[in-house]
């Protein structure tokens, strides 16, 4: 509720302080007034009953003097109506003068019809004792109520010897009574005329006192007041700048001068207050960016967290170009960065199926496991190329279980498919034991692994088919000539460092240019293939089939004498010779045969290069005894004619080079 007008409050001060201190004022004159017309009242009462009780005697003592010079009653009546009527000052006062006898007859009255007349009052009159005088004072003492309230009446008995002379022979015990009736007297009038004007005086000193009591309240109280006020309402209002005059020493000036000194203290904490303030709103400013900083520092710190995670596999998964390191890099790796108790890395097989190829744990079963493109949420992933997260295993109607656990799941699951350039290489499978326990956060950062992972895979997968191109023949799928001279330097190196024999066959398919131009180069082709794939499913895992260059293979035979390479050139021929080989009708005896050589480490040559000499010369011995044979390396067989001798040919044996076609070779 807002504050009354200050005019409404300073007025209703000034009248009330008018008020209380005229109607005291008031009430008090008032009374003293009632108590003084009260004693002059009494007084002009008294006056009158001494006045009356004066005329009375007067009238009897007048009544005894004419009774004396009188001879009868009549003629003493007479003689006091002749001086009442010419003294009229005597009596000026009386209403009403009678003489009335014991009958009630008036016998004497100041006016002349009222004589020999009864008066109905006569008994009232009558009944006063000798001697009594009434007097019956005004009811109200005020003037102006009327002649009723101020009117007196005095009865006079009358009797004894002033009555005697006159009244012979009556008892004059008793004659009967004098009536007065008295007005108000003159005194009566004076004293109240006085009071009366003296009440005029009063009320117009009141007025005069109530307008000089206004005037100085108005100087002395109200306008200070107002002036007071009205600073009281400016600082209400904000303007604590707002003053109030100081006019005197008085309790307003110094309630003035405690006010000025009180807004200016508040002044004073205002201002105090807004630096306060101030202070508080950069402070205030300064945490919230400290907040964000905070916050900022902690975003950061998880993105340094999660670029060192992933810097971590970058390095680990780029440290090496084995698929199967690669693997395992990830499976150790990932599961401790992320804190992920179970993690499983799926591979897309060639028949398009997902295959779990590393897990973690790891040997508890789920290594081996195929599931279709599809199936469960892995198989979503992998259908839709994109993250499927699934908050609860448990409520989950897509999850499956293989192996020998069929229970329903628990906690969450994340499966993260691995693309590279639009190929489905695999998927990443990270699972928690509690519901919802992987965040957002944590999605983006499995998802910037996995194509980490796919890249490093992708990565693993080039290099392996990169190193078997360089080392395999594309035709027949064994080694090439440079991966065989390195296999055979280092089974020459081991050969020699542990004392071992090594021996080396050199194949050559008989006729092969004549099956070429006879039923073409696919042709040629398809029998290349076919026996490449029977000689290497009739040799050890440790030995080592390459092709040596057009229809001729070498066989690398660790640990083998030479008498046991013999063995195992004969089975080899035997299996070729023996076998449906497409095409072999277009050969001279009607099936595809092979000629072999045979050379041995130490006994036929000690390097590299003298042994594969020697066991190509045992070739061209077995070519020159007729073909489909085998034949072991004898001294002088090397200085054949058709073969190559002399610096090129040993430069091209060590190197890997083709050797340049000749007749021999032409004629296979």
């Amino acid at each position: 509720m807002g504050p009354f007008p200050s005019s409404f409050i300073l007025k209703s001060v000034g009248k009330k302080l008018l008020w209380s201190l005229a109607i005291p004022a008031l009430a008090i004159s008032l009374l003293g007034v009632a108590v003084l017309w009260q004693r002059a009242d009494h007084a002009v009462r008294e006056a009158t009953r001494e006045q009356a009780v004066g005329q009375a005697d007067f009238l009897a003592t007048t009544f005894s003097l004419a009774s004396e010079q009188a001879g009868s009653p009549r003629d003493a009546h007479k003689a006091v109506t002749w001086a009442v009527r010419t003294n009229p000052t005597a009596l000026k006062h009386a209403a009403a003068l009678r003489v009335i006898d014991r009958d009630g007859v008036v016998r004497w009255s100041r006016r002349i019809e009222e004589e020999d007349r009864p008066l109905p009052d006569a008994p009232r009159l009558l009944a006063v004792g000798p001697g009594t005088v009434n007097f019956e004072a005004p009811k109200w003492p005020l003037p102006f109520l009327g002649d009723q309230a101020n009117r007196g009446e005095v009865v006079y008995p009358l009797g004894g010897v002033a009555c005697a002379g006159c009244h012979v022979g009556q008892s004059t015990m008793r004659v009967g009574v004098l009536q007065l009736t008295v007005d108000e007297p003159s005194l009566r009038r004076e004293v109240a005329l006085v009071f009366l004007r003296g009440l005029g005086g009063l009320w117009l000193f009141w007025v005069l006192l109530a307008v000089g009591v206004s005037l100085a309240l108005r100087v002395f109280l109200t306008r200070p007041l107002a002036r007071l006020t009205q600073a009281m309402q400016r600082a209400e209002e904000g303007d604590f700048l707002a003053r109030s005059p100081v006019t005197g020493d008085d309790e307003i000036g110094r309630l003035s001068a405690s006010f000025n000194r009180m807004v200016a203290r508040i002044t004073s904490l205002r201002a105090s207050e807004i630096d306060q303030q101030r202070d508080l709103d950069q402070a205030r400013v300064e945490l919230e960016l400290k907040g964000e900083l905070e916050k900022t520092n902690q975003q950061l710190s998880g993105r340094l967290q999660e670029l060192g995670i992933l810097y971590d596999v970058s390095r680990a998964l780029n440290a090496t170009l084995n698929l199967k390191e690669v693997l395992e890099g990830i499976t150790a790796l990932v599961p401790a960065r992320l804190s992920v108790p179970k993690f499983s890395i799926m591979l897309l097989s060639p028949n398009g199926e997902l295959e779990v190829v590393a897990a973690q744990p790891a040997n508890a079963g789920s290594e081996g496991l195929i599931f279709a493109v599809g199936e469960g949420i892995c198989g979503k992933a992998a259908l839709t190329r994109k993250s499927v997260y699934v908050p609860d295993l448990e409520t989950d109607t897509i999850f499956k279980v293989r192996g020998g656990d069929n229970t329903k799941g628990r906690g969450c699951l994340l499966s993260v498919p691995m693309v590279h350039r639009g190929a489905l290489l695999g998927v990443l499978n990270f699972e928690r034991p509690e519901k919802a326990g992987i965040s957002a956060e944590e999605i983006e950062l499995c998802t910037a692994v996995a194509d980490q992972a796919a890249m490093a895979v992708q990565n693993a997968r080039l290099h392996q088919q990169t190193v078997e191109l360089s080392i395999t023949d594309p035709l027949t799928g064994v080694p090439n000539r440079r991966h065989l001279f390195a296999q055979l330097d280092a089974e020459i190196n081991r050969a020699n460092r542990f004392g071992t024999q090594l021996s080396i066959l050199m194949i050559d398919i008989d006729h092969f240019k004549r099956l070429n131009d006879g039923a073409g180069h696919a042709a040629g082709d398809d029998v290349l293939r076919e026996v490449c794939d029977l000689m290497r499913r009739n040799v050890r895992r440790v030995d080592t089939l390459a092709r040596y260059g057009g229809e001729e293979f070498v066989v690398v035979l660790p640990q083998v004498t030479r008498n046991e390479a013999l063995e195992v050139a004969e089975k080899l021929r035997r299996a070729v010779e023996e076998a449906p080989v497409p095409h072999r009708d277009v050969q001279p005896s009607g099936k595809v045969t092979i000629s072999v050589g045979v050379s041995n480490l130490p006994v036929d040559a000690t390097d590299q290069a003298r042994l594969v000499d020697c066991a190509d010369a045992a070739l061209y011995a077995s070519k020159r005894g007729g073909r489909n044979r085998c034949t072991a390396f004898a001294q002088g067989m090397e200085m054949h004619p058709g073969r190559e001798r002399g610096p090129h040919a040993q430069r091209r044996r060590t190197t890997g080079e083709m050797p340049a076609v000749t007749p021999a070779t032409r004629e296979g």
